[in-house]
């Protein structure tokens, strides 16, 4: 999970990450056969994480309100767990660097 680019690809290793990540977690959210309340707004927040991989780097103010409504939607779904923490380390990339003081 080294951030280096691919040699000619130019693009951003955390997107590819991140887009890694969502591909996984709709793909398990799509074969899950519980029902629940908030699926929609997860399956809406992954698409628009989706969509966010597709045009550079996405802003770090809304891939967190993004990942916070699919926690919420999906945290108790325990069979989704391992996808969604791919998800969130993969939005964690793109933390801004600490500032000590």
């Amino acid at each position: 999970m080294g951030q280096r680019r691919v040699a000619g690809s130019g693009e951003d290793p955390r997107v590819t990450e991140l887009r890694a990540a969502v591909s996984r977690l709709r793909r398990e959210l799509a074969g899950h056969p519980a029902d629940f309340a908030d699926r929609g707004i997860a399956e809406d927040e992954l698409a628009a994480l989706a969509a966010m991989t597709l045009t550079g780097v996405p802003e770090v103010r809304r891939l967190r309100r993004s990942l916070l409504l699919i926690a919420g939607a999906i945290g108790s779904v325990s069979a989704l767990g391992g996808a969604l923490t791919g998800v969130r380390h993969a939005v964690e990339l793109f933390g801004e660097p600490h500032r000590g003081g």
